[in-house]
């Protein structure tokens, strides 16, 4: 009886040394899983900082970027159609200076890319290629109403973002990149209010400088025709007097 009490005793005192044993273990398991957990977190959080580093764009100057890569070429695209489909030879003109003067803004903007290792499209989006399809449906008249009308609204735009990107851009190659094509845009939009249609003022201007050139030429024959009669007439008078004294 009592080798029995003694065996299951060392039975039990064997089965605790083992309990604790596990207990032990675990608790030495549970801290290394964890450190490896944050390890792994700062990890990734290391490799998202240093993308973010290695690309050295915030994300108004990479929108920034892609906004005008898309805008440009549109801007190349209507400028050929101008040169086709225009009517008057200022849009055809203008439409010329749109494809040599954004097509180098272009270049420069992608020579900025490869240095940043930026990737910009290259084709055009759904909303820039239908605003190019509806321009390709029009012709003569039609056609530079609406070029002249789309180039004001688009430069005033461009203009506003330009400045604001050479003033407040974060990357410097980009910010230089904005500040020296600023005058350009700036160029562009006052051509553009000056087209026969930009805003209203071209056309009604030279219906209005015509009909004043018309006035001025009809009141300059019609005194010269009246100082003409009244000299006519002088002259018939002072014959009749001289006529009647004899």
């Amino acid at each position: 009886m009592n080798k029995q009490m003694i065996k299951a005793a060392h039975i039990v005192a064997v089965g605790i040394i083992l309990l604790a044993g596990l207990v032990i273990v675990a608790w030495q398991v549970k801290p290394t899983s964890g450190q490896t957990q944050n390890s792994n977190s700062s990890a990734k959080g290391n490799k998202s900082s240093a993308s973010v580093q290695a690309s050295g764009l915030s994300s108004a100057d990479r929108q920034f970027a892609m906004d005008v890569a898309m805008d440009g070429m549109t801007e190349v695209q209507l400028g050929r159609l101008a040169t086709q489909q225009g009517a008057s030879d200022s849009v055809k003109q203008f439409g010329q200076r749109m494809v040599d003067d954004h097509t180098k803004a272009n270049n420069d903007l992608m020579q900025w890319a490869s240095t940043s290792g930026v990737t910009l499209p290259t084709t055009l989006d759904a909303k820039h290629q239908a605003m190019v399809t509806k321009m390709s449906a029009l012709s003569g008249a039609a056609f530079d109403k609406a070029y002249a009308k789309s180039m004001v609204s688009d430069h005033t735009k461009a203009v506003a973002m330009f400045q604001k990107e050479a003033d407040k851009g974060g990357d410097s190659g980009l910010k230089t990149f904005a500040a020296t094509t600023l005058p350009t845009l700036q160029e562009h939009l006052t051509m553009a209010r000056a087209l026969p249609t930009g805003n209203g003022n071209g056309s009604t201007n030279a219906s209005t400088n015509s009909s004043m050139n018309a006035n001025m030429s009809g009141s300059k024959s019609s005194s010269k025709n009246s100082n003409k009669s009244k000299n006519s007439n002088s002259n018939m008078s002072s014959n009749a007097n001289n006529s009647n004294r004899r």
